[in-house]
């Protein structure tokens, strides 16, 4: 990360897709409308094949993958580049971390991505088109000071529940999901920030959702 950013400048995010299909201009159009965040989306490919100069030049990582094997610096296709090896760097720096929705699932025989998300066995069961209520379970932590509850339509998922490690920001009460729905901790020297959360445009368009996904990159980025 640079050294001479300063509190007004945009936070550079980068938003690493692949895996798992997406509605593309609803996804821009919610990035685009975080005050303050320049988002550039992309490939896993992408980010695993620019300089390390480049990846390591983004004040915040965000995951929305859905890769499930590997990752492997060998075997896969020269535009592929070495993934272990530029998600092996992340928490060498304060660079910050987001996994958003179905990242939380992604490389699921990897101990370092359990370790990141910490969650040790992320075998899960997933309920779409779920309304739940989200709790604020942390009112003093930045990402949720001020907050209040609200009702918002998902996919859910069944599955363990983060480790001691972790602080439980905003947790859910319904039969079909995991009661963590966003938490934060830190990866060696890193901010990580997970939530459940952000299936498609039906969750993007809340605002309870937007406010927690920007304050979330905010946080992740050392900004608040």
């Amino acid at each position: 990360m640079g050294t001479d950013k300063t509190t007004r400048d945009p936070i550079s995010c980068a938003v690493i897709t692949g895996g798992h299909g997406y509605d593309v201009l609803n996804f821009h159009r919610f990035f685009r409308s975080l005050a303050g965040v320049d988002a550039y989306i992309q490939h896993m490919d992408d980010f695993a094949s620019a300089r390390a100069s480049v990846r390591d030049g983004y004040d915040v990582v965000l995951f929305y993958t859905m890769l499930m094997d590997g990752p492997a610096d060998d075997g896969g296709p020269w535009y592929a580049g070495r993934p272990k090896t530029a998600l092996g760097r992340l928490g060498e720096t304060e660079q910050g971390i987001v996994f958003l929705h179905h990242a939380i699932l992604a490389y699921p025989q990897w101990p370092v991505w359990s370790e990141m998300v910490d969650i040790r066995d992320r075998s899960f069961g997933h309920h779409p088109e779920q309304t739940l209520r989200v709790e604020i379970a942390s009112p003093e932590h930045p990402i949720t000071r001020g907050m209040n509850a609200w009702e918002m339509a998902d996919e859910t998922y069944m599955m363990e529940e983060p480790g001691a490690d972790s602080e439980i920001l905003l947790t859910a009460d319904h039969p079909s999901s995991m009661r963590a729905i966003a938490w934060a901790r830190m990866y060696r020297q890193a901010r990580v920030f997970c939530f459940q959360s952000g299936h498609d445009n039906l969750t993007w368009a809340n605002p309870g959702f937007g406010e927690t996904v920007l304050r979330g990159i905010q946080w992740a980025a050392q900004r608040i």
